[in-house]
């Protein structure tokens, strides 16, 4: 009797020890760190021409009411508007980037006291690239209306921006894919599966045609008039774990 359980002891230890190393068999083959990789970047950079022209006003008002600051600010805007639409401009073209209102105050007496309040209003006018004659125009229409001129910018349309991304994501993963076969190749190895990848960057920026700051009407008219777009760079990259087997 004693002799059978020190046998079913026996037999119960080795399945559970079998249990054990079979296990962890299986979590280091499911572990990538446990095996042969390689983690690689890739990287691409692409020349793309801006497709439209984006003109920045900045409208500012003061009053001692927050409704008297916010009227004046709409009444400039809606003339700019009512301007840019007369001329041929649809509204989808004229968009409001952000707007503000907000109390300003006085310290210099070591106490608050009210100034007035202001309302600020980002306003941004865009147009195709194959139309900067009209560039002058809006600017015109603008300081008519009684807007500042904030900056110009020779800037990509969404569909563009989409449509670059995927190309510069997928020349990134590409130049991956070559540097892990690369490393495989040195190593007399061969790529396996992927492991994982993730997309570090994607770099698209507006470019700066001409700031206003400092300038004069005319002066950001000739200036922005005289100035070619020409192509840019948008960056991007990626980095991708591959099994070497």
């Amino acid at each position: 009797m004693a002799a059978n359980k020190s046998n079913s002891v026996k037999i119960t230890l080795i399945i559970v020890i079998g249990a054990i190393i079979l296990g962890a068999i299986i979590l280091n083959s499911l572990n990538p760190s446990a095996q042969n990789t390689v983690s690689v970047a890739g990287q691409s950079t692409i020349h793309v021409m801006p497709d439209l022209v984006g003109i920045y006003f900045s409208v500012e008002t003061q009053s001692s009411t927050i409704q008297d600051a916010s009227s004046k600010n709409s009444a400039i805007v809606d003339n700019l508007t009512n301007a840019l639409i007369n001329d041929g401009f649809s509204s989808r073209d004229i968009q409001t980037q952000s707007y503000s209102v907000y109390p300003e105050y006085d310290y210099s007496q070591g106490t608050q006291r009210l100034i007035d309040y202001k309302a600020t209003h980002l306003i941004r006018v865009q147009l195709s690239v194959n139309n900067t004659e009209k560039i002058g125009q809006v600017v015109d229409a603008g300081v008519s209306a009684g807007a500042g001129i904030s900056y110009i910018n020779f800037e990509l349309s969404q569909d563009n921006q989409n449509k670059y991304k995927a190309q510069a994501i997928e020349l990134a993963a590409q130049d991956a894919a070559v540097k892990a076969q690369a490393v495989a190749d040195g190593l007399r190895k061969k790529v396996g599966s992927l492991v994982s990848v993730s997309v570090d960057n994607y770099n698209y920026m507006p470019w700066l045609a001409v700031s206003g700051a400092g300038a004069t009407p005319s002066q950001v008219k000739t200036e922005a008039t005289n100035i070619q777009p020409s192509s840019q760079d948008i960056s991007a990259s990626v980095t991708a774990v591959f099994k070497i087997v």
